[in-house]
């Protein structure tokens, strides 16, 4: 049975909706202003194929329409979509709720950090060190765009940027600490330390 469920709001099905405000695309050219635009920082389009099951689901529910089919020699045809008005209005929408309302998200790391007991402090301190360098490499890398940009795109267009940069270095700052800890010993575990807590909860419930 085919699904009909409703889209679910996504970074993705916004993109779609925004550059069709914008104008009438084919997904490949959303695809390349998305990167060209440098949101790919926010917005996994990595797999093409994502954008192709965004459209699809938009398509769907009436929020996008095929607006004419391209055809060129030697390349395959391409279908231009528009966004309809119920697009348009829920990407209105979809806007004023994601600025306003923090989203319930599931992110891995977190999750990792909630069992990090299971590994041994050394193991861990090597694992966040290792990750440190990501962050930096990354937060080094939007510094580096946004300088190389910031006299030719204007703020507005950079701000999700800035707030993934702000973000990183954030996560950046706490990782150190946690580090910074477990070196000198101000946060240490052993499978002995760990039973006698786990006890010791087990008497409170």
């Amino acid at each position: 049975m085919k699904n009909t469920k409703p889209i679910q709001r996504s970074p993705l099905a916004l993109a779609v909706l925004a550059l069709l405000a914008e104008a009438p695309m084919h997904p490949y050219r959303m695809q390349q202003l998305i990167k060209e635009r440098g949101k790919d920082e926010v917005i996994n389009v990595r797999q093409r194929a994502n954008i192709y099951q965004t459209i699809e689901r938009l398509q769907r529910d009436g929020l996008i329409a095929v607006r004419e089919t391209l055809q060129e020699a030697g390349r395959p045809d391409r279908t231009v979509y528009e966004a309809t008005e119920a697009g348009s209005a829920l990407l209105r929408q979809w806007l004023r709720d994601m600025l306003a309302v923090p989203s319930e998200e599931f992110p891995d790391f977190p999750a990792a950090v909630s069992f990090l007991a299971l590994l041994s402090a050394e193991e861990v301190r090597e694992q966040l060190e290792r990750r440190a360098a990501v962050l930096e490499d990354q937060i080094r890398h939007i510094a580096e765009a946004m300088e190389t940009y910031k006299d030719i795109v204007p703020r507005l267009f950079m701000l999700e940027s800035e707030y993934k940069a702000e973000v990183l270095s954030a996560e950046l700052s706490w990782v150190r600490s946690v580090v910074r800890d477990i070196g000198r010993g101000a946060l240490a575990w052993d499978e002995e330390w760990l039973r006698e807590i786990a006890k010791r909860l087990d008497r409170q419930e």
